[in-house]
């Protein structure tokens, strides 16, 4: 079993497909599936999952009833010990992130970790975890 599912949603967004599949496939920690499901895009997005489909362990393209239902399709084809959803223009920070994150013998349910928000506007906002995470 890997140790970890990364599961992709896309949905006619073509460069950030593109954008977040080489933060995955660059990625230094390799015990990990990949899986990306497209909503059935017109844009050029299956070309782009074509062209990396030997880098995942399943892919679809077909309409579905939104990003929850399309998540879930993901879900059910997770081996993963844990899941991590990096939907279409999100990508990992750099390419020793799962690396670093996986360095450590984990037993939690649910790991998470600080993350940088990107808005397009030339500067990344670095945005720390609650430490320690609750329901509220």
């Amino acid at each position: 079993m890997p140790k970890l599912s990364v599961i992709s949603i896309n949905l006619n967004n073509r460069l950030g497909l593109e954008k977040t599949i080489k933060s995955v496939i660059d990625q230094s920690f390799q015990d990990f599936e990949y899986i990306v499901i497209d909503g059935a895009s017109t844009d050029g997005s299956i070309d782009v999952i074509k062209a990396n489909a030997d880098k995942f362990s399943y892919w679809v393209s077909e309409k579905d009833k939104g990003i929850y239902h399309a998540q879930n399709k993901g879900i059910a084809h997770a081996n993963g010990e844990y899941l991590l959803f990096l939907n279409s223009g999100d990508y990992l920070y750099s390419s020793n992130v799962l690396q670093t994150f996986f360095s450590k013998n984990y037993s939690e349910d649910i790991l998470y970790g600080d993350l940088m928000l990107d808005n397009g506007g030339g500067k990344p906002t670095y945005l720390s975890s609650p430490n320690p995470i609750t329901y509220e």
